[in-house]
């Protein structure tokens, strides 16, 4: 049965999720044009992006780029079904990590040197972040006592109450996994920042566009996980997640554009010391008091 409920959501997040994450990336483009005194595009300007790199010719460096892209896209929908059906969340942070290595790998298998280059800021990004959301996990587990999203709606009190730490931690990892400075060291957006375009250099046509479609996906996930710390049995929660998610989405187009990129030493050293703070500390608690 739980089979058949996370295919059902697989299916759903793929259809609603690039809605969504399209809308949200247009509403992106709209703050922080105004945040830069600026008009801004019109708010379905992602979608239309998107539908003119489908329209262009499938060209590429190499012909395996776009099979990897095509997995990766199709991992990150399935990540967001286990998510969204209340499956597994420990699962869900796998499957969303094969789906990062999948896109590694296709800037490398290109043999480009600046798409090279972007390919190892990209693991660094993913050396970065990946403890304290493997830590996001087990606080989880030991604040819920499974690792089945849908646990929360058995709890009496959001689970922000018990993790508040972890849910810090996983704030500050959180402008590295939706690409916003000061961590935007493999895929700025901010045109000023680089010279070509880091790890989708060679990446063109339909191939960018799965790409595109894949971060709406992502960053629709990673909202999801700020919203779960703030649902509990009350079916009103869910509300509350929603706004709480849209707030943090606003706090980090705020410091996408009031903070310059830091190097790469920063960036390690900074997401493993909120880690081990954070994540560290409100885990021992969990299992000791």
């Amino acid at each position: 049965m739980q089979i058949l409920i996370t295919v059902i959501g697989c299916i759903l997040f793929a259809v609603l999720a690039p809605i969504v994450g399209c809308l949200l990336a247009g509403l992106d483009r709209k703050i922080s044009a105004r945040m830069q005194g600026r008009v801004g595009p019109p708010l379905l300007q992602p979608y239309y992006d998107v539908r003119k790199l489908l329209e262009k010719d499938h060209v590429a460096v190499n012909s395996s780029e776009g099979v990897y892209i095509t997995f990766a896209l199709i991992f990150a929908v399935i990540a967001g079904g286990i998510f969204f059906s209340g499956g597994n969340l420990l699962m869900c942070v796998f499957v969303i990590t094969l789906s990062s290595l999948l896109f590694i790998v296709a800037a490398y298998c290109t043999r480009s040197p600046y798409a090279e280059v972007g390919a190892e800021r990209e693991t660094m990004q993913v050396m970065a972040y990946e403890p304290m959301v493997l830590l996001m996990a087990v606080a989880f587990f030991l604040a819920t006592g499974s690792f089945n999203v849908s646990a929360v709606f058995s709890q009496s009190t959001p689970i922000i109450t018990t993790i508040w730490l972890v849910f810090l931690g996983f704030l500050f990892i959180l402008t590295i996994k939706l690409r916003k400075s000061p961590f935007d060291l493999s895929y700025s957006h901010h045109a000023h920042q680089e010279l070509v375009k880091g790890v989708t250099t060679e990446m063109s046509g339909p191939t960018l566009a799965k790409v595109e479609i894949m971060h709406w996906c992502e960053n629709v996930l990673f909202l999801g996980w700020v919203g779960m710390f703030f649902v509990w049995g009350n079916p009103v929660s869910v509300v509350l997640g929603i706004a709480v998610a849209l707030v943090a989405y606003f706090l980090e187009i705020w410091i996408d554009n009031n903070f310059a990129r830091v190097k790469w030493q920063a960036l390690l050293g900074s997401a493993w010391l909120v880690a081990l703070v954070a994540g560290g500390l409100n885990i021992g608690f969990l299992m000791y008091w």
